[in-house]
């Protein structure tokens, strides 16, 4: 099945790890340094604001916020009173800007990062060769006390990734390999037993989102579309969203309205003249399920 989109909100730099928490969808417009949300009505407001880009969000059993400081390679806590305080340094694992982030149910965080200068690299020796050669990035463990360490190690930009709803699998998305990696999870956060979960190659996956049937969604950065991926590949619903589509998230009422981050290109490392990214919406058949 081929489906199309509605617009939801428009004057976005670049939108970046939607969350569907408490009627509102929660995002990242990280040119914007800042964390946003918006109604189903289309009303944004800004929830916080950073010294940094923003990325990665995922909240914490006592409803603090994490967020994702790309550039400083940093998690920052929001506290519910609206304290923001440092949770964990990254420096440690991240060879370059840190990205998507899942955090899980007692709240330890995965967070990637790019692995590289991603941008000079392609400026340098073309796409083709960086796709062909790059050097790879670990995937950051944060405890819930803040503490840092290796979860896995040797990934192809290790970018979106979800928790499927047992808590048992981690599924990442490795981008400049098109594929979907996923994890046994141990009691203490450790992963183990890599496997592809997916190769869907030319695609490049972003961001993901876990439906009720263990299927997935992946917001193709290489494409104007999000599908849903079953486990080994096979393609069973695709959303054409006019544009690159970078994250997903399914939300609303019933879970099952699927939105779109999308712009008309790939982010560079300076603030755009306009903003021109959007938040697209579509239908689906099903819920959302899993973290986050």
């Amino acid at each position: 099945m081929t489906r199309g989109t509605e617009v939801l909100a428009e004057d976005i730099y670049f939108g970046e790890s939607p969350r569907w928490r408490n009627g509102r969808l929660w995002f990242s417009d990280f040119y914007a340094h800042a964390v946003k949300s918006v109604s189903l009505a289309g009303d944004v407001r800004t929830e916080v604001e950073i010294d940094d880009q923003t990325s990665g969000l995922g909240w914490m059993p006592d409803g603090s916020l994490l967020i994702v400081s790309m550039t400083k390679r940093r998690v920052l806590r929001r506290f519910p009173n609206g304290e923001v305080r440092l949770h964990a340094d990254l420096n440690s694992v991240a060879k370059f800007h840190c990205n998507d982030m899942v955090v899980d149910s007692v709240g330890r965080a995965y967070v990637g990062n790019f692995g590289f200068d991603l941008n000079h690299e392609v400026a340098a020796r073309g796409l083709a060769a960086v796709l062909a050669d790059h050097p790879p990035a670990d995937l950051a463990l944060i405890s819930p006390d803040g503490a840092v360490t290796v979860a896995a190690a040797d990934l192809s930009f290790p970018n979106g990734s979800v928790i499927t709803h047992d808590g048992r699998t981690l599924i990442v998305a490795e981008t400049l390999v098109g594929k979907l990696s996923a994890f046994d999870i141990g009691h203490d956060g450790a992963l183990s037993n890599k496997r592809v979960w997916a190769s869907i190659a030319p695609r490049a996956p972003d961001g993901i989102a876990l439906d009720a049937n263990g299927a997935v969604w992946v917001a193709n950065a290489a494409g104007a579309e999000c599908v849903l991926v079953a486990e080994g590949g096979e393609i069973l619903d695709v959303v054409i969203t006019d544009e690159l589509c970078f994250a997903c998230m399914l939300g609303g009422e019933d879970g099952r309205t699927l939105f779109m981050m999308t712009g008309p290109a790939f982010p560079g490392e300076t603030l755009p003249e306009k903003p021109l990214g959007k938040i697209r919406f579509a239908k689906v058949d099903v819920a959302h399920a899993g973290r986050p």
